[in-house]
């Protein structure tokens, strides 16, 4: 282990120690749960290690505040996506619904792309789903976001872009 390897793994052992119990406070506050608080905290000190930005914190718990608020954001938008599919299922006769690996693919198909989505604005992201969940055209887009529909186009371009670009080969 080289010096500087050592010197990051020290940085975040003591950004950890320092603030682990106050960030699942916080979170547990925030959720009213401690067993998704005791999670979250966890993939966040996760994300700041995948991310190797220990060293360069400066505020530690505004920092992991936002970590900790995207990673909420991330789970909930997760659960209304798997909350609606499941939702959709029920409503198909059992002849026609899905075998249970398919659902799970389809979910996990599903959480791949609201990741891959993730980031963009909202109007782009919006604009893709009308495209690809209700079938709109440009037109009918450009009509429910109150822009042109060359705009539509080009929030379609970026969209599918980043999807193409986002998603495994």
């Amino acid at each position: 282990m080289s010096a500087a390897d050592f010197a990051q793994q020290q940085d975040l052992h003591a950004l950890y120690s320092s603030h682990h119990g106050w960030l699942q406070g916080w979170l547990r506050h925030k959720l009213g749960n401690a067993g998704d608080a005791a999670d979250l905290a966890q993939d966040t000190f996760i994300s700041v290690l995948t991310a190797a930005s220990a060293p360069q914190i400066r505020e530690a718990r505004p920092f992991l505040a936002t970590v900790a608020r995207r990673l909420v954001a991330h789970r909930y938008r997760r659960q209304v996506l798997e909350d609606a599919y499941l939702e959709a299922l029920a409503c198909l006769p059992p002849e026609v619904a899905p075998a249970p690996e398919a659902r799970l693919l389809a979910l996990e198909a599903l959480q791949e792309i609201d990741l891959a989505l993730d980031g963009l604005p909202g109007p782009v992201r919006t604009a893709f789903l009308l495209a690809q969940l209700e079938g709109l055209s440009y037109a009918e887009i450009a009509a429910r976001l109150n822009v042109s529909a060359s705009s539509v186009k080009q929030y379609l371009t970026r969209a599918n872009r980043q999807v193409f670009f986002s998603l495994p080969a």
